[in-house]
C-alpha cells in the first residue's frame, strides 16, 4: 500500500487531493496488515500493488508479464487474501473520494448545483425568485429508494465506512499535532477493524434485511438534513418559508413484482419499521426541548394556547409549575409516547410517566408543536424562527408516522390472473383473459360503476390470488393507521393496455381504496410504467385512450395530475443505450402533451438505476437533458443499489445530493431552453440514430444464435446470482433466456467483465451506418443538452470499459468459433463508438475534456484490473468443478472490489 502522506489544502487540483488522501488511509491500512498479518503479508501484496501500477504507467509486455507473474504465483489462500485487501482498499479509496466531495460541498451556495445557484442562473435569464417560489409551493420532489442485488456491501461495512470517514473528517480540521496524532491513533483502530470485518454476507439477504438498510440511510441522512436543508433555503429565498416540496420514498417492502418473499406482512414490517426511525427521532427531540425551553411564567408571558397545553399536560410537577413550555412538552411527549405502540409494535424506548391519549395523525402533533413555536415567536421574537423547533416541525410535516411513503408494485400479468379468477368465482364472466382489450375495458369499467364486492371468504381462491387479496388488505389497514401519505401509487409494470390499469381499481375496490358513485374516488392511484421500446412507443397512445374515460376523467379531477413512470433498465435491455434513451426522450414529450391535452399536469416517475446503462450518470445534468414542460417542478427519481449507499450514507453528502436533486428541477423547470427547441430538426436524425443502433444492438443480443451460452460463460452472471446480495431471483423466469433475465444482474454482469456493452453498444453502427453527417453528430453535440447528457455517459462507460479484460473473459466461452465471433463483434463497434465519440467532441482520447474524472478512473484501474484476473482464474477452476469454499469466497470477493472500485455498476 502507499507508504507516505500529508493532507493537501484545497488550493490543489482534485486528482492531488484524492491522490494525498488516498495515500494517507493506504499508509494506514498497510500499517495495519504489516502488523497484523506480518512483514510477508504486506510484502506480497504491495509487490502485486506496485507491478500493476508499474503496468498502467508503462503499458510495456515486461510490465505485463511481471504483473502476471505475481499474481500465478499466489496461493489459493493467498488469493483470497489479496482480493480481500484490494476490496478493502477500493473501499477506502470510495472514502477518500467522498472526502474530497465532502470539502468541496463545503463552498456551499458558490456551487452551481445549489438552490442559490440555480437562482442566479435564472436571474441571469430574467426569472425571479419569486417565480422559483411559485413553482416550489405546488412541486414534488421524491427520491425513492429501492432494493436491488447490485448494493454487494453490507451494512457492517458501511457503518465501518462511515466511522472512518467520521474519523477522516475530524483529522481534516485539526487544529494541532497532537490532535491529528489521537485522531490517527482512532482512524488506526477503525481500519483495523475494518481489515477484519467480513465483506461477504454469509447467508442470502431477506425482505427484512432490505428494510433495516433502508432505514438506516433514512435514520442517518434524511431524517436530520432535510429539515436543516429547508432552514438553509429559507434564507436563500429571502425568508420564504417553503412548503415541504422535497420529500423521500421507498419501495422496500412494497414492490412485489418478481419477488414472492414480499408479502402483507412484510409490508406492514415496514412501515413499523420506518415508523419507529421516525418516531423515536421526535421523542428524543421533544425531550430535549423540554429540557432546554426553561422559561418561567414569571419572567416572560405565553399564549393562551400555550398555555393550555401546559395545563392540559397533566403534568403536576412542582419543579416546573411555573414553567409553561417545559410543562407542554411533556404533554406532547407522552401522547406521542402513547402512540408509539400502536404504530410500531412496542414500548418507546423512554416511557413516559403521564397517561396521555394517543395523536391520531401527525398533523395534531404538528399542530401542538406550532403552538409552541407561536408562543415562542410572539413572546420572544424571531430568534426562535430557526433552531430545533422549527426543525422538528419541518420533519413531521416531512415525515409524518410513515417516514417514507412506500409504492405498491406488481406486474400487469398477475393483476390479469387475479382479475379473471375473481370474475368467474363471482359469476361475472368465465374466461376474462380470453376477452379482447375492448371487451376487457368494458366490463372493468362497469365494475368500477357499482359497489358490488366480488371477494368472498367462502372462496377456496389460488394462492397467488389470496396473497394478493390479503397485501390489498394491508395496504387499507397500512393507510389507515400512518396517515394517507403512507402509500399513494401503485406501480403497475409491464404495462401495456388501459385494462392493465382498471384491473388495480377493481382489486383496490375489493378493499375500499377505491370508491365508485357520480365522483368516484381513490385513495390510492394506478399508475402505469412503461418499460421495453414498444411500450414507450406506444405510452402516449396508451394514456390517451386510458384518460379518454369518463370514468378516470372524473376519477382524476381530485389529484389533478397523472404520474407516469419510465422504465430506464428494460428498455435499455430491449434496445440499446441511444435508442432506449431517445425513445424515453420521445415519450416523455407525447406523454406530456396528452396528459397536459385532458387538463392535467403529467408527473414522470424515473425508473433510474446506477449503472449508465440503467440510466445512471449525473442526476443533474439528466434533469437539464430532459424536454422542455416535462418536468415543471414535479418528479420521482428511483435511486437503486450501490448509488443509495453512495448518495446517502453519509449526510453531508446526502445534503448536497438532495440540493443537487431540488437544483437541477428548479433549473430545468423554469430556464429558458431555446437549445431543446432545436431538437426538433434533429428529430429525424435521431430517429435514424436509434434505429440503426437498435438494429445492431438486436442483431448481437437477440439474433446471434448461441450469445446466451456466450453471456452466461463470458460474464460471472451465474457467481453473481450465487451472491446473497438481494432477495429478489436475477431471473423472472426458470429457463436461460435475455428476456426473462432482470436488467439489474444483466448490466452487473457485464460491468463485471468490464465489456459494459449495455452503456454503449450500437452507437457505433448507428454513426457509421445511420446516414447522419459528422457535421450534424457535432451539432447536436454543441447545443443540444440531452445529446450532450448522453455522450458524456457513454464516455464515462467506455474509459471504465477494458477490452483486453473482455476477452480473458470471453476466453471462459468453451465454444471458441462462439467466443471469436460473439466477442469479435463487441470488439469491432467498442472501437466503432470509441472512434465516433471522439470525432463528434473533438478529442484525442477520452475524457480529455474532463481530466479530473480521467484521473479518478486512472487512479482505480491498477487496483481493479488485478481482481478481474483473478476473477477470471477463480471463475475457470469452479466451473471446472472446484468446490473448494475459498473459490467461492474469492470470486464473490473479487466482485465485491470491482463494484466498489467501479462504484457506478448496478
Amino acid at each position: 500500500m502507499p507508504l507516505r502522506h500529508s493532507f493537501a489544502p484545497m488550493t490543489q487540483s482534485l486528482p492531488d487531493q484524492l491522490r494525498a488522501t488516498v495515500r494517507f488511509l493506504g499508509r494506514i491500512l498497510g500499517d495495519v496488515i504489516r502488523a497484523e498479518d506480518g512483514e510477508a503479508v504486506f510484502s506480497q501484496i504491495e509487490e502485486i500493488r506496485q507491478a500493476s501500477v508499474a503496468f498502467h504507467r508503462e503499458g510495456t509486455p515486461e510490465a505485463a508479464r511481471v504483473m502476471a507473474d505475481r499474481l500465478a504465483g499466489l496461493s489459493l489462500p493467498d488469493t483470497v487474501r489479496f482480493a480481500h485487501s484490494f476490496a478493502v482498499f477500493l473501499q477506502i479509496t470510495n472514502i477518500a473520494e467522498d472526502q474530497i466531495q465532502r470539502r468541496r460541498g463545503r463552498a456551499g451556495d458558490a456551487r452551481a448545483d445549489t438552490l442559490a445557484g440555480a437562482l442566479r442562473a435564472l436571474k441571469a435569464d430574467g426569472v425571479g425568485t419569486e417565480a422559483v417560489a411559485e413553482l416550489l409551493r405546488t412541486a414534488l420532489i421524491a427520491p425513492v429508494i429501492t432494493a436491488h442485488p447490485s448494493e454487494v456491501r453490507r451494512k457492517s461495512v458501511l457503518d465501518r465506512q462511515s466511522a472512518i470517514a467520521y474519523d477522516l473528517d475530524l483529522f481534516d480540521h485539526a487544529r494541532s499535532d497532537v490532535e491529528r496524532a489521537g485522531i490517527e491513533r482512532e482512524l488506526v483502530r477503525q481500519v483495523s477493524i475494518f481489515w477484519r470485518t467480513r465483506l461477504l454476507r454469509s447467508v442470502r439477504i431477506a425482505v427484512s434485511d432490505e428494510i433495516e438498510n433502508a432505514v438506516s440511510y433514512f435514520d442517518r441522512s434524511f431524517l436530520a438534513e432535510l429539515p436543516r436543508l429547508y432552514a438553509h433555503w429559507r434564507d436563500v429565498m429571502g425568508g420564504e418559508d417553503l412548503p415541504s416540496f422535497l420529500r423521500v420514498g421507498s419501495w422496500v417492502g412494497g414492490d412485489r413484482d418478481g419477488n414472492p418473499y414480499v408479502t402483507a406482512q412484510v409490508m406492514r414490517q415496514a412501515l413499523m419499521r420506518q415508523s419507529r426511525a421516525a418516531l423515536r427521532m421526535y421523542l428524543e427531540r421533544i425531550h430535549a426541548l423540554g429540557a432546554e425551553l426553561s422559561m418561567s411564567v414569571r419572567l416572560a408571558d405565553v399564549t393562551p394556547g400555550l398555555q393550555a397545553l401546559a395545563d392540559h399536560s397533566h403534568d403536576e410537577s412542582p419543579h416546573r409549575s411555573d414553567e409553561p413550555y417545559r410543562r407542554a412538552l411533556t404533554g406532547i411527549y407522552a401522547r406521542l409516547a402513547a402512540t408509539y405502540p400502536g404504530l410500531t409494535g412496542e414500548a418507546p424506548p423512554r416511557p413516559s410517566s403521564k397517561a396521555a391519549e394517543p395523536y391520531d395523525s401527525p398533523q395534531a402533533l404538528k399542530a401542538d408543536l406550532q403552538t409552541v413555536l407561536d408562543s415562542l415567536l410572539q413572546k420572544h421574537g424571531p430568534a426562535f424562527a430557526a433552531g430545533p423547533l422549527p426543525d422538528l416541525i419541518r420533519a413531521v410535516d416531512v415525515f409524518g408516522f410513515h417516514l417514507a411513503t412506500l409504492d405498491m408494485r406488481q406486474n400487469s400479468s398477475v393483476h390479469a390472473r387475479v382479475v379473471a379468477e375473481l370474475l368467474k368465482t363471482a359469476g361475472v364472466c368465465d374466461d376474462y383473459e380470453a376477452l379482447d382489450e375492448p371487451a376487457r375495458c368494458e366490463l372493468l369499467t362497469k365494475e368500477l360503476g357499482h359497489g358490488r364486492l366480488l371477494a368472498t371468504p367462502f372462496a377456496n381462491y389460488s394462492e397467488e390470488t389470496a396473497r394478493e387479496l390479503e397485501t390489498l388488505a394491508m395496504a387499507a389497514d397500512v393507510k389507515r393507521r400512518y396517515g394517507p401519505e403512507a402509500i399513494r401509487a401503485y406501480i403497475v409494470s409491464n404495462t401495456q393496455s388501459v385494462s392493465d390499469l382498471l384491473e388495480v381499481y377493481l382489486l383496490l375496490k375489493e378493499v375500499g381504496l377505491y370508491r365508485p358513485g357520480d365522483a368516484p374516488s381513490a385513495e390510492i392511484f394506478a399508475e402505469p410504467l412503461f418499460e421495453t421500446i414498444e411500450d414507450l412507443r406506444a405510452a402516449s397512445k396508451t394514456m390517451a385512450r386510458y384518460l379518454s374515460l369518463p370514468l378516470i376523467r372524473k376519477l382524476l379531477v381530485q389529484p389533478g395530475l397523472q404520474e407516469v413512470m419510465i422504465g430506464y433498465s428494460d428498455s435499455n435491455k430491449d434496445g440499446s443505450y441511444l435508442t432506449s434513451t431517445w425513445e424515453l426522450h420521445k415519450a416523455s414529450r407525447a406523454l406530456c402533451a396528452v396528459v397536459g391535452g385532458e387538463g392535467l399536469r403529467l408527473q414522470l416517475f424515473h425508473g433510474r438505476g446506477g449503472a449508465v446503462g440503467r440510466g445512471g450518470g449525473s442526476s443533474f445534468e439528466a434533469l437539464l437533458a430532459q424536454p422542455q414542460g416535462t418536468v415543471h417542478g414535479r418528479i420521482r427519481i428511483t435511486e437503486q443499489g450501490e448509488v443509495v449507499a453512495n448518495k446517502y450514507a453519509d449526510p453531508e453528502i446526502a445534503r448536497q445530493s438532495l440540493e443537487t436533486l431540488t437544483a437541477g428541477v428548479v433549473l430545468a423547470s423554469l430556464r429558458r431552453q431555446a437549445a431543446d427547441e432545436l431538437a426538433a430538426p434533429h428529430s429525424k436524425a435521431m430517429d435514424a440514430l436509434a434505429r440503426t443502433a437498435m438494429g445492431a444492438y438486436r442483431a448481437l443480443v437477440y439474433e446471434t444464435p448461441g450469445f446466451v451460452d456466450y453471456f452466461y460463460a463470458a460474464t460471472p452472471i451465474s457467481e453473481i446470482a450465487d451472491l446473497n446480495i438481494g432477495s429478489r431471483p436475477t431471473s423472472r423466469q426458470a429457463t436461460r433466456s435475455i428476456q426473462g433475465l432482470r436488467a439489474i444482474p444483466w448490466v452487473f454482469s457485464w460491468s463485471q467483465s468490464r465489456a459494459m456493452a449495455p452503456g454503449w453498444f450500437g452507437f457505433g453502427s448507428a454513426v457509421e451506418k445511420g446516414g447522419v453527417s459528422m457535421a450534424q453528430l457535432r451539432e447536436l453535440n454543441e447545443v443540444w443538452p440531452f445529446f450532450q447528457s448522453m455522450l458524456a455517459n457513454m464516455e464515462m462507460v467506455l474509459a471504465k470499459s477494458d477490452l483486453a479484460i473482455a476477452g480473458r473473459y470471453a476466453g471462459l466461452v468453451e465454444d471458441r468459433a462462439l467466443a471469436d465471433h460473439v466477442f469479435g463483434e463487441i470488439r469491432a463497434e467498442w472501437e466503432r463508438t470509441h472512434a465516433a465519440l471522439l470525432e463528434i467532441t473533438g478529442q484525442s482520447q477520452l475524457l480529455e475534456k474532463n481530466p479530473d474524472l480521467a484521473a479518478v478512473i486512472r487512479s482505480r484501474l491498477p487496483y481493479i484490473d488485478p481482481l478481474n484476473h483473478l476473477q477470471i482464474e477463480l471463475i475457470r477452476r469452479r466451473r471446472r468443478g472446484d468446490e473448494d469454499e475459498a473459490v467461492r469466497e474469492g470470486i464473490h470477493l473479487t466482485i465485491n472490489g470491482v463494484a466498489a472500485g467501479l462504484r457506478n455498476t448496478g
